[in-house]
């Protein structure tokens, strides 16, 4: 029994474990008016993720898939971080769970010469707000995302994160 969060990439096997966390986390205990129909990306991980030259990551814990981030590329050496969720449980310094997501993305970004990245998110994850600053994110209006940026509907915050590689 391995009790050391491990960050590993995802594909298609996985759609199933990545909408069971994802959805519940959405719906139910942030209430975000979203649907799995509305996000047919969860349904084509390798296609979606993989094939654009970003990547689906997951946070295994004790062999159950606890988190999940994912990276679209969007061109212009620019990246749309999508899919952050941690498991509410799983939460919190203690384990880290979040910020080892968030590093490995960077890695990535920073391999594969990705300098900025981009996310939306909603007004009402106040905890993510401070996650995201607290890792260098600034905060930007939606008129100033890159024209290739991936819009999701229910999105009206926006943060940007420029790397030196």
């Amino acid at each position: 029994m391995n009790t050391t969060p491990v960050i590993r990439s995802l594909n298609n096997s996985h759609c199933k474990q990545i909408i069971d966390i994802i959805l519940p986390i959405q719906q139910i205990e942030f209430n975000v008016p979203v649907t799995l129909e509305g996000q047919p990306d969860l349904l084509d991980i390798e296609t979606n993720y993989h094939q654009t030259g970003g990547n689906f990551w997951g946070a295994m814990y004790n062999e159950q898939l606890i988190g999940t981030i994912s990276l679209i590329a969007i061109g212009n050496n620019a990246g749309a971080l999508r899919k952050m969720f941690v498991l509410k449980e799983y939460r919190g310094k203690e384990l880290g769970i979040a910020q080892l997501l968030l590093d490995n993305l960077i890695a990535y970004c920073k391999q594969n010469n990705i300098t900025a990245i981009y996310l939306g998110t909603v007004d009402m994850l106040k905890a993510a707000h401070r996650f995201y600053e607290k890792n260098g994110f600034t905060r930007i209006a939606k008129h100033d995302l890159p024209k290739s940026f991936p819009l999701m509907g229910a999105d009206n915050m926006f943060y940007e994160l420029h790397l030196n590689n």
